[in-house]
């Protein structure tokens, strides 16, 4: 998946300032504060928004200025909705349909889907059994039914508990090792446990592109500002990043 040059604007407000970006295949973590302009750069790679440059999703896809998502690409969104009357198996079908499956290999689609996502088990189930964990894994199931090389992930374990965010990244990593997933987040443990590489997104552009590693040591020479040492090593490298792009240094 490739940022070319992508730029957006909110009428006379610049969001995105020519976002050069490339991942390739294993989990990519996006960072970046409030206001940094991470959901508009999703909007645009899920084809969500039209915006100026180009994106690349896969081997040919592209989505971005002319809008509509690639075949080639995978969503799940921060917040969606599934309908609780259906089963398990229903919804991940209707999304392998939606997303151009022929409807004679749907229920295959859907099945292969739910093994990814730990979910066979439950096909028949309706939705409304689900928990919270299981069913943020019915709607990473859900875009992976139509068989993507890219998957876009945005916050997918706000609001879980401790053991269902865990659960939920370990099937994370494990889909991130035959295809790209972009992880956009502002949980910076979930970025620490999960992810091959990290950019870091501010005033609408990428700051920072490289390991995890690399971004914890940009900073661990110097000693913590207000003398306290407050969050792990990581934490502390991303926080002064975003202080000193943010003021323009």
């Amino acid at each position: 998946m490739r940022f070319s040059d992508v730029h957006f604007s909110y009428g006379r407000k610049r969001v995105l300032r020519g976002v050069d970006w490339e991942l390739g295949r294993g989990i990519s973590g996006l960072l970046g504060p409030n206001g940094s302009g991470k959901t508009t750069l999703i909007s645009l790679a899920v084809g969500a928004l039209p915006g100026r440059g180009g994106i690349t999703v896969g081997d040919a896809g592209t989505s971005g200025p002319n809008g509509g998502a690639s075949p080639s690409l995978g969503y799940v969104p921060q917040s969606f909705s599934l309908v609780p009357g259906m089963s398990v198996l229903q919804t991940a079908a209707y999304a392998a349909w939606v997303n151009g499956v022929p409807r004679r290999e749907c229920e295959d689609a859907a099945r292969r889907a739910l093994g990814l996502v730990d979910l066979a088990g439950r096909a028949g189930e309706r939705v409304r059994a689900l928990s919270g964990g299981q069913r943020q894994r019915l709607g990473i199931a859900a875009a992976l039914a139509h068989e993507p090389r890219v998957l876009v992930l945005d916050e997918p374990t706000v609001g879980l508990d401790p053991a269902q965010r865990l659960r939920v990244r370990e099937v994370i990593a494990d889909l991130g090792q035959d295809r790209t997933v972009l992880l956009a987040t502002h949980l910076v443990e979930d970025i620490a446990y999960l992810c091959r590489r990290v950019g870091v997104l501010v005033a609408g552009r990428i700051v920072f592109d490289g390991t995890v590693e690399e971004l914890t040591g940009l900073f661990e020479d110097e000693a913590p500002e207000d003398g306290r040492a407050l969050g792990s090593a990581f934490e502390r490298g991303y926080e002064r990043l975003v202080r000193r792009w943010g003021a323009g240094e």
